[in-house]
């Protein structure tokens, strides 16, 4: 299954067991499809709300038993609908999904971390959460890892992607971090790679894999295919981070990512959970 736009997901891969498949297409179908109307196109601000309170509404229709109200939504959300009642998920994590792509229509700027973890929170974390619940392993602990490592995956997607969030007006890297190290916006803006970008990019990244090496011992308590998966989605986490520390912090220049020769690196971490939980 590919992934585009909606980057806080797993691919329904063949790691995971058959029986999952479908479930994880629909959560993320609904993930991918709500996301875009937050960030791609050029409608105006008020027409994404509008959308994105559709969804809401086609949420409570689930909740309440009834068939979707808009035909044009039926396909994605009776599939939705059918995979959340199959697997009792619990709606209240849909919803939080809602409201950090409606605040992606509006908010621009984070003041502190404590903020931007909020919004982590509803942006990336249900995701994990909805996944324990497909796996059975929704205990309290088990929630609180996961919400670890999806909160560093969607941090390191913030420090990966500076210039892309930057050209849709977007700035992740909480004021006050900017303050603290003494970088503008105007120094982002100009793709500045100074020693005060790199003393602040090093600081969020440390804090990025901290925040990966807490949830990281998750994936020893999960089974088989799911707890291989899990590992490696960690182990690329944390892969990316190194290519920002190898690309020196300049984010601005290339886009780090995972390529064909990552791979087999990260399935021998997998294999091995080298330094990880």
């Amino acid at each position: 299954m590919p992934v585009d736009h909606y980057e806080n997901f797993p691919v329904a891969s063949l790691l995971l067991p058959a029986r999952l498949r479908e479930p994880v297409e629909a959560i993320y179908a609904f993930a991918r499809s709500a996301d875009d109307i937050a960030d791609e196109g050029d409608a105006p601000a008020v027409a994404r709300l509008a959308r994105l309170n559709d969804y809401r509404l086609e949420l409570d229709a689930i909740g309440r038993g009834a068939p979707p109200r808009d035909a044009g939504l039926a396909p994605m959300f009776d599939r939705l609908a059918r995979n959340i009642r199959t697997h009792a998920l619990p709606l209240p994590l849909f919803r939080d999904l809602l409201d950090a792509f409606s605040q992606d229509v509006g908010k621009t700027r984070y003041a502190d971390f404590a903020e931007l973890t909020d919004y982590c929170r509803r942006s990336a974390n249900p995701v994990g959460r909805l996944l324990l619940h497909l796996y059975g392993a929704a205990t309290p602990d088990n929630l609180r890892l996961s919400d670890r490592i999806c909160t560093s995956l969607q941090l390191i997607n913030f420090w990966q992607d500076v210039a892309v969030d930057r050209a849709k007006r977007r700035i992740y890297v909480p004021q006050d971090d900017l303050a603290r190290f003494g970088v503008g916006e105007a120094d982002i803006d100009a793709g500045r790679c100074d020693e005060r970008w790199r003393a602040l990019m090093t600081f969020e990244v440390q804090r990025a894999r901290a925040t990966m090496l807490e949830g990281a011992p998750l994936a020893r308590r999960l089974p088989g295919r799911i707890g291989w998966e899990l590992r490696l989605m960690v182990a690329g986490g944390l892969r990316i981070l190194e290519l920002i520390e190898a690309a020196d912090y300049d984010v601005f220049r290339r886009r780090p990512m995972l390529g064909r020769t990552d791979w087999p690196r990260l399935a021998w971490r997998a294999l091995r959970y080298e330094g990880i939980g």
